[in-house]
């Protein structure tokens, strides 16, 4: 099988920010996203109160260039004012192509 090494960029946020950061993650470059649920605890305590609903959890797979202008767009936006966490792993994907 041929695979093509692509960048998997994960950040895990509150829900209320889903749409903003879904229209800036597309808008930087990524051809699309998988969204679910998230729960856990960090720095800023245990989330997801019941009126907000659970935080989620976007992924793309994306360039290393477009998952360098995420993660500065992310930190530079989000880390100071949200409880938010953003990560960058290899990722060896079959039809990359599709990707980028």
């Amino acid at each position: 099988m041929n695979s093509t090494t692509l960048k998997l960029v994960t950040v895990v946020a509150e829900r209320i920010l889903e749409d903003r950061l879904i229209r800036e993650i597309t808008h930087l470059g990524a051809k699309g996203y998988t969204i679910t649920d998230a729960r856990g605890r960090g720095s800023r305590g245990v989330r997801a109160s019941e009126w907000e609903g659970p935080d989620i959890r976007i992924e793309v797979l994306v360039s290393p260039d477009v998952a360098e202008c995420i993660m500065e767009h992310v930190a530079d936006t989000y880390f100071e004012y949200y409880a938010l966490i953003a990560y960058v792993q290899d990722a060896d994907v079959a039809r990359g192509d599709k990707y980028v």
